[in-house]
């Protein structure tokens, strides 16, 4: 019984300390969310502004033709994937990869990874990057995003793909993350897309491009690719920060309830080892 009661003492132990760290966890990611959830919303309006532009002068111009604008004759997809740099997150960087894995089914492509536990994930599969650079999302700055935009815009212009895709977390909410495939190039569906706003039509109408639209066009796309891949990082942070305050929140509260349980059985053992030794000295007392 002593033994026994020794056991459930030292895991007692052991589960108090594991709490320690995931409370500290959940109160670090707190802390950091807040931060990260109004750098996400503050951003999505100017990629708004920046896609709307895009759609306008694809739209406006007869005459307009850009590389990025028509359908490539190469197959080949470039997925930038937007992870976590640590796990510990619930099924957040889980969830990404069985997303990407359902886009690329049947697909050729190569993957620009952001995000240690993508470097890892592609380097565990095989799967050809375009580069490891940018292995840390915490160190991703404007800057960096810029770099990956002209990078991935110099590749597609060489035809080392057709296509280029963005695979990242979307933050709904502090319980919902939701993993999706966003297409960023070609822009063949700008031209597709229909206008409803008549006023805003006579407004573009009048709109001149110098040199031409063409050259505007070219020129704003790199800026159109950084920041969609900007606004990936923040929604990614975002989403891994929630997550993970959401697991070590669970994981925390799971603790505290395996506490409670092994301190009442430890109690119990404890109150009968005391009830038998009591028995045995008053056993031992009439015998006398």
């Amino acid at each position: 019984m002593a033994a026994n009661m020794k056991s459930v003492k030292l895991r007692i132990k052991s589960v108090q300390s594991t709490m320690q760290i995931t409370k500290a966890m959940e109160l670090v990611a707190s802390s950091k969310l807040r931060k990260a959830k109004e750098r996400a919303e503050t951003c999505r309006p100017y990629f708004k502004e920046l896609h709307r532009t895009l759609q306008d002068i694809a739209e406006g111009n007869t005459e307009f033709t850009s590389i990025y604008a028509r359908n490539s004759s190469s197959e080949k997809y470039c997925y930038v994937v937007v992870a976590g740099d640590r796990g510990l997150a619930g099924g957040y960087n889980a969830n990404l990869f069985k997303c990407l894995e359902a886009d690329s089914a049947g697909k050729d492509y190569v993957v620009l990874p952001i995000g240690k536990k993508a470097v890892e994930y592609f380097r565990r599969k095989g799967i050809e990057c375009v580069t490891e650079e940018f292995a840390e999302i915490a160190d991703i700055s404007v800057a960096d995003c810029f770099e990956m935009a002209h990078l991935l815009c110099s590749e597609f212009e060489k035809g080392c793909f057709g296509h280029i895709e963005l695979c990242y977390t979307t933050f709904v909410s502090m319980l919902s993350q939701q993993p999706n495939v966003f297409s960023m190039l070609p822009l063949t569906d700008l031209a597709k897309e229909k206008q409803t706003d008549g006023e805003r039509n006579n407004i573009r109408n009048l709109i001149l491009y110098e040199p031409n639209s063409s050259e505007v066009f070219d020129t704003i796309v790199p800026e159109y690719l950084a920041g969609l891949i900007y606004g990936g990082v923040c929604e990614g942070l975002a989403s891994e920060l929630a997550a993970r305050r959401t697991a070590m929140e669970a994981a925390t509260s799971n603790a505290e309830e395996m506490i409670e349980k092994l301190n009442l059985y430890y109690n119990r053992a404890r109150q009968a080892s005391i009830t038998q030794e009591i028995t045995e000295i008053v056993g031992g007392a009439e015998g006398i």
